[in-house]
């Protein structure tokens, strides 16, 4: 089956973070036999041996005048995630014109028999459009942030609207979004499905290679109790509650160190906010290249998904790459995180915001070394046997063939 996957996140170097996720979805897809086609607006920081790789196949679209000019996307678009920076306003429209001729005729070309569109705005309104003029199937993935965008104004809802008509099956990696979705944007709730987005078990899992050389370089001592937090620095990851959980630890606690891996907008708030909490135990580590993760994931103890509704959003990427690590996850109850954790088996789930209960969740894993090892293996059996990614692409494939076929 040829199908056309359209995203306006893609991994563009090696490296790269951004939408790193699809493409491992659709990397999985080709290994199961599919003829995935990425279409994806232009980007400058993509390089040759990106762009030479025979399947997916990656079909780039220009949209504006120069290369340094094109700055939609990639991770770029949203302002702390809340709200869309001024530019992108301003380029949108003609995004959305050349990502609609594009995909068109790349389905033409390549005799799409499906389009799979990763966030509803703009990939899915494009899509939809395409979708109705050739008469093919469509799909469409709410990842996050795009179920707020397409609320923000009349134009996109009636966009994002539009688009949901059109979809055959819709997936969120949330209740949050497609609670969203249903009932701000008229989604239809008999055409979802919660499908999260996962993780290769192959490229990740539980290796002790290179542990200990990387605590060494950060300053933590080999036995002390080390809890991860990756993502972006934006509101909804609620990393301030993190901080504010670390200040709170009892006083029997055995020492706890926290590392940071990402950045973003509130980066400089965030350390000041640990500063002024005198945290002395915290590492800021910035972006770290994707095929250095592994690495990360396993030096850690635990990892800390505190996810908040600012705004909703879904199941964070990260918490399956520390699961496949064999890591317990310590996760407030929202952003899709209970489709994964069980509290009490592979982690604990607190209630959201709530930095005393998490406090006291990370207190418990430090103190029972054994408990949080328990845990970890209960994370890596969930990965092998529902959410790594050749479980889900086949959920996916499934949906494919009774779109086209059924």
């Amino acid at each position: 089956m040829n199908i056309g996957v359209l995203t306006h996140n893609y991994p563009r170097f090696p490296g790269d973070f951004s939408g790193t996720f699809i493409a491992q979805l659709s990397e999985e897809l080709v290994r199961q036999g599919e003829h995935i086609h990425i279409i994806a607006p232009f980007d400058a920081a993509y390089t040759p041996e990106t762009l030479a790789q025979p399947q997916p196949r990656i079909h780039l679209y220009r949209y504006a005048w120069s290369d340094q000019a094109h700055r939609l996307g990639y991770m770029r678009t949203m302002e702390a995630d809340i709200r869309m920076k001024t530019h992108a306003y301003v380029l949108s429209p003609a995004l959305f014109l050349a990502g609609m001729r594009a995909t068109q005729r790349v389905a033409r070309e390549q005799h799409l028999d499906l389009l799979h569109a990763h966030w509803v705005l703009p990939n899915g309104f494009i899509a939809a459009v395409v979708a109705a003029r050739l008469g093919l199937p469509l799909v469409i993935s709410i990842p996050g942030s795009d179920a707020l965008v397409a609320a923000s104004n009349p134009l996109f809802r009636w966009m994002a609207r539009y688009a949901f008509r059109r979809a055959g099956l819709i997936t969120a990696n949330s209740r949050e979004l497609r609670d969203v979705a249903v009932r701000e944007l008229g989604a239809d709730p008999q055409r979802f499905d919660l499908i999260i987005y996962g993780v290769d078990p192959q490229r990740l899992r539980p290796d002790p290679t290179g542990v200990d050389a990387l605590r060494a370089r950060l300053g933590i001592p080999p036995d002390a109790f080390v809890v991860l937090a990756v993502g972006r620095m934006v509101y909804k990851k609620g990393f301030d509650v993190l901080l504010h959980a670390l200040a709170r630890l009892p006083q029997s606690t055995p020492p706890i160190h926290a590392v940071f891996i990402g950045d973003g907008d509130l980066w400089s708030s965030w350390q000041a906010l640990g500063q002024k909490l005198e945290l002395t135990r915290v590492h800021w580590v910035g972006r770290v290249p994707t095929h250095e993760m592994g690495t990360w994931y396993n030096m850690a103890d635990a990892l800390a998904m505190p996810s908040v509704t600012r705004p909703v959003d879904g199941l964070n990427v990260c918490v399956l790459d520390a699961m496949a690590c064999g890591k317990p996850i310590i996760a407030s109850r929202c952003a899709g995180n209970d489709l994964v954790v069980e509290d009490g088996v592979n982690g604990f789930l607190t209630p959201e915001g709530d930095a005393d209960a998490l406090a006291q969740a990370l207190a418990r894993l430090a103190q029972d070394r054994a408990l949080a090892q328990r845990m970890g293996r209960a994370s890596r059996t969930r990965i092998d046997e529902r959410f790594g990614w050749p479980h889900l692409a086949r959920r996916y494939r499934q949906h494919y063939h009774r779109l086209v076929h059924g």
